[in-house]
């Protein structure tokens, strides 16, 4: 057998991380129209240019090459076959994502379209992001979150009470019927010896362990996507989409036993599946927050768990109500008095059925402030004041823990 040596040559796309890439490529892939803030609908960060840009970053600047690899991929930039290479990679990279699953493309290149007299014909292919790209960023998201916070693993939503059928604890008792048969053997034992049985076990002499109760909780992430969360020059609806998918991603893995849905409250209020989380974008929409709490009721009012809350994140004053008829009246200012009293009023329905209100507020405003504070008051809830880097890290504290903590 003969064999044929040649040089070798370097594949660049083999040394690319691409978990590292997916995180860097988040904010592009979880997008929401923070970079066109005035028209937050347009698609235009959907763009296979807007992907190819952020692509180019990610590799350059994003760590997800080796120190190593960027300076051999850009010295003698002014040398044309340079730039054509690193054209090249980022076409490949795009190529496997999409052979991945990461993203798909919808639309036709500008290579399969006529050129009109006005000149060249613009591309309409736009990508967009699978669910298996969106499961990866909230695993990711998850994963650091619990990482800043210090934890290296999560339990259950511990309580005061005692049960059987969980980790031992507490001391023994006799067995019910209906018990986890979770026996605690020299308890056993040693009851059936003092009735003189020996080994003879007998129903009476049967001990469980006990430990700590675990209850199940129903939650609602109430959603902000009025215009002001991307105003301003700060991305809010972001982060809290990505807080979001982790919240998502810790009860599938770690409570299956509880239940989470998502509210997005603008000018109204409805319910998105959570497979569909990564994708909504805001609007140019006020705020009516008494049209999402009441959902958000609505759907707690149906689950039976041992917990209902709400975790609401806004970043705005109420500055809409639905009327009777269906119409949304608006105050552009907020802090009207007839949709604060309505607001108030939902908050006190909340509280009757037995559903906590946890808010997590993205400004500082003073009356905005005190809006918050009162919503706690009446709800007998908590009010986190943060901004979209800690937000993460307090929801998720909030839901681990579930201890009164108010965090300044």
């Amino acid at each position: 057998m003969k064999y044929r040596y040649g040089k070798y040559v370097e594949d660049l796309l083999d040394g690319i991380d691409m978990e590292t890439l997916i995180e860097r490529l988040s904010d592009l892939l979880l997008s929401s129209g923070f970079n066109n803030p005035w028209d937050p609908l347009d698609g235009g960060d959907q763009s296979m240019q807007a992907l190819h840009d952020a692509v180019l970053d990610a590799l350059l600047n994003g760590g997800a090459m080796s120190e190593d690899m960027v300076r051999n991929l850009v010295k003698d930039l002014g040398d044309p076959s340079a730039r054509d290479r690193i054209e090249e990679l980022v076409q490949k990279v795009i190529e496997q994502l999409t052979d991945q699953g990461f993203v798909s493309t919808t639309g036709t290149p500008p290579s399969q379209q006529a050129t009109g007299a006005a000149g060249p014909a613009q591309s309409t292919t736009r990508f967009e992001v699978t669910d298996k790209a969106l499961d990866f960023l909230g695993y990711r998201a998850l994963r650091d979150l619990l990482g800043s916070m210090g934890r290296s693993s999560v339990g259950r939503h511990d309580t005061t009470q005692l049960a059987t059928g969980v980790d031992a604890g507490g001391p023994p008792r006799p067995y019910e019927f209906g018990d986890t048969m979770n026996l605690d053997a020299s308890a056993t034992i040693l009851n059936s010896v003092q009735r003189g049985n020996g080994l003879d076990v007998d129903y009476e002499d049967l001990m469980v362990t006990q430990g700590d109760y675990q209850s199940s909780c129903a939650t609602v992430l109430l959603l902000d996507c009025s215009h002001s969360m991307v105003l301003y020059g700060e991305d809010r609806f972001t982060p809290a989409k990505r807080v979001a998918l982790a919240l998502t991603n810790l009860i599938k893995h770690q409570y299956p036993g509880d239940d989470l849905k998502v509210v997005l409250f603008h000018d109204s209020a409805e319910e998105v599946p959570l497979a569909q989380l990564g994708r909504v974008r805001v609007g140019p929409y006020y705020t009516n927050t008494r049209e999402g709490l009441r959902l958000a009721r609505r759907l707690l009012e149906r689950q039976r768990r041992d917990m209902r809350q709400i975790i609401m994140i806004t970043d705005g004053k109420p500055s809409a109500i639905s009327l009777p008829d269906g119409r949304i009246y608006k105050n552009a200012f907020g802090l009207d008095p007839y949709v604060l009293r309505e607001t108030f009023a939902e908050v006190a329905a909340c509280r009757r059925a037995g559903i906590m209100i946890n808010t997590f507020m993205l400004a500082r405003d003073y009356d905005l402030v005190s809006f918050v504070r009162r919503v706690a008051r009446i709800c007998h809830g908590k009010a986190y004041f943060t901004t979209p880097y800690t937000l993460g890290q307090y929801v998720l504290q909030d839901y681990l823990t579930k201890k009164t903590k108010h965090v300044h």
